[in-house]
Parts: structure tokens; C-alpha cells; sequence
């Protein structure tokens, strides 16, 4: 089991940036892949960046390519969001999770996931 918990969440006007860290303890050799996902109020929660990180793999989702980066610091098992270009649809309660088990399917599935950290809340204003 992993244990998952998120911060850097805040404030920000249009056009600034955040960077959010998922700090994981436990049986952290056995992850496979990590995400951020994120739910706006009356929203389904939607992934927003993957990383697989034995190998670097990194997916996005479209509406966050180019100003997102998604990354991994294997000693600090860390997780981290680097969020740039921020805009007011960014707006939503960030969840970063991890795939313990090797589970298939996209990575975007959030029943891919088996540990879920309490999320952190980022909140854009124009």
C-alpha cells in the first residue's frame, strides 16, 4: 500500500503558474505509474498528466499539453506538477494517484489507480 499526500496548491491569477508535490511513503517500489487527476465542482474527475517512472514515460491530457509537466524524483519519491500558462477552467480540486498493482488500460482510467492522496485545491481567477 501507498500513502498519498499532495500540497502547493493556492490562489492565482490567469497567466501565473503552481507547482504541486505528491509525496508517497509506503510500498513506493511497487508503483507503476502516477497521475494527476483533477474535478472542478459538477465535473467528472479528468486526468491531467501520467508518468510511468522507471521508464519516463509521460502522457497529457490535450487541454494541459504545452503548459503542464508532469515529473518524478525517484530518491524524494515525489511527484510533482509543474503548472504554467494557468487559466481559470484549471480551476479544480488536483488528486494525485498511484497504480500499485500494474493494472492495464489508459492511463487516464481512475480505476487504474489504487492509491489516492486527499487532494489539494488550485483556484484561478481572471
Amino acid at each position: 500500500q501507498v500513502q498519498l499526500v499532495e500540497s502547493g496548491g493556492g490562489s492565482v491569477q490567469a497567466g501565473g503558474s503552481l507547482r504541486l508535490s505528491c509525496v508517497a511513503s509506503g510500498d513506493t517500489y511497487s508503483t507503476h505509474c502516477m497521475v494527476w487527476f483533477r474535478q472542478a465542482p459538477g465535473k467528472e474527475r479528468e486526468g491531467v498528466a501520467a508518468i510511468y517512472p522507471t521508464v519516463g514515460m509521460t502522457f497529457y491530457a490535450d487541454s494541459v499539453k504545452g503548459r503542464f509537466t508532469v515529473s518524478h524524483d525517484n530518491a524524494k519519491n515525489t511527484l510533482y506538477l509543474q503548472m504554467n500558462s494557468l487559466k481559470p477552467e484549471d480551476t479544480a480540486m488536483y488528486y494525485c494517484a498511484a497504480d500499485t498493482v500494474g493494472v492495464t488500460g489508459s492511463w487516464s482510467a481512475t480505476q487504474k489507480y489504487n492509491s489516492w492522496g486527499q487532494g489539494t485545491q488550485v483556484t484561478v481567477s481572471s
